[in-house]
């Protein structure tokens, strides 16, 4: 570990993150080096962000491209980057309109504005609740750790935005019983909790939240920060789950790297927001923009196939392993409930060159879309290895 980076993070940098003593200083594919040369196989993908690895050709050649070309406008103006990766977008998922930013937090932020106004004006300003639930994570803003749905969130920085109220994951009876008690906006999810713990959430209790948003005039909304862009190995991990929601955020994979985020709207919010009604300075970034175009034209069917077949071979050697009690997940985001403590595994994990998560009390792996099988295969032994050290 280079002491003199440690000393001047801990010097001028926030003491907001609890960093693994690496400093990484570059990366290839799946591999990162430190300053000293060893390798790390990476399982972490910067939290679900490098969805082709480090320093992908395709990535690196858009962005640099688009780069030298014009790297910032503002909204003021028309760029082609923006146009055509709000194109593909809507193409791909049957959206209509989408509103860009630059983190998945902004994105939920978008949504809840769209449901607002759009009960406001169907129903009247009284319906501005957003229903969310138990166990979720929706941001760091005031507003989007109002919409999470764990206390320990909340507890130091009160007051919250108001409005939010959360049901039990899993509860429809506790779903019904609130939005009666409160005039609502709209239902926010994530079809897999994964700041809770990757728990997918039950497909029969997501098709009884659609048929009542459907019911009652309410927008379902879904959290694809961190399901999105190939993760799940679908597009965007509703399309397992039955449903077609009115309003999707997503972020951290489309991006590649470059913050982007970017709130989807369906056909029955799509002209919601007006004029003045929301921007973002950076919102469309041209260089963003080109970047995430060369990963979401490479998410077609043949490439989301091998997403799953990577995800069938992670779970096969994963499930009934010793030192594992339980996997779940889907695609390639997944968590291993350990005997030993989670954050004893990642640490030495650490050790054998192999970089991974945490999410609750479960090791959590996120590794890129392309990783190779070998590679993953490696990683998933060497994990294997700890955990049998119990």
């Amino acid at each position: 570990m280079n002491e003199r980076l440690r000393a001047l993070d801990q010097t001028y940098i926030a003491h907001t993150y609890a960093r693994f003593p690496v400093d990484l200083v570059r990366g290839e594919g799946s591999l990162a080096y430190d300053g000293a040369g060893k390798a790390y196989i990476d399982m972490g993908s910067g939290i679900g962000v490098t969805a082709f690895g480090f320093a992908d050709p395709v990535w690196c050649g858009a962005v640099t491209e688009q780069l030298t070309k014009l790297q910032h406008t503002s909204n003021l103006y028309y760029t082609e980057p923006c146009a055509k990766l709000a194109e593909l977008l809507c193409r791909r998922t049957g959206m209509q309109r989408v509103f860009f930013c630059n983190s998945g937090a902004e994105a939920n932020e978008c949504t809840v504005k769209v449901a607002r106004k759009y009960a406001s004006e169907r129903k009247g300003p009284q319906y501005s609740a957003i229903l969310t639930l138990e166990n979720s994570f929706h941001g760091r803003t005031l507003t989007t750790l109002a919409a999470t749905g764990q206390e320990h969130y909340h507890e130091l920085f009160q007051p919250l935005t108001p409005g939010f109220c959360h049901a039990p994951a899993g509860d429809l009876a506790a779903v019904e019983r609130l939005l009666r008690e409160h005039p609502t906006a709209g239902i926010l999810i994530e079809c897999i909790q994964g700041e809770g713990g990757v728990v997918p959430l039950d497909p029969a209790f997501v098709q009884g939240l659609a048929k009542l948003c459907a019911e009652q005039d309410v927008l379902l909304m879904v959290d694809e920060v961190q399901t999105g862009n190939g993760r799940t190995g679908t597009l965007y991990a509703y399309e397992q789950f039955g449903i077609c929601p009115d309003v999707v955020s997503t972020a951290k994979g489309l991006g590649g790297g470059l913050p982007l985020g970017a709130t989807l709207i369906g056909e029955k919010a799509k002209d919601v927001l007006s004029f003045g009604d929301h921007g973002s300075t950076f919102g469309g970034n041209p260089v963003c923009c080109a970047g995430a175009y060369s990963i979401l034209e490479r998410l077609d069917e043949p490439f989301l196939a091998s997403v799953r077949e990577k995800s069938r071979l992670a779970f096969s050697m994963l499930q009934g392993a010793k030192g594992v009690r339980s996997v779940t997940g889907l695609g390639l985001m997944i968590g291993v409930e350990t005997v030993r403590p989670a954050k004893e595994i990642v640490s030495a994990c650490l050790e054998k060159g192999v970089l991974c998560l945490t999410a609750k009390e479960k090791v959590r792996f996120l590794p890129a879309l392309n990783i190779p099988t070998e590679l993953l295969q490696t990683a998933l032994e060497r994990f294997l290895s700890v955990c049998a050290d119990c």
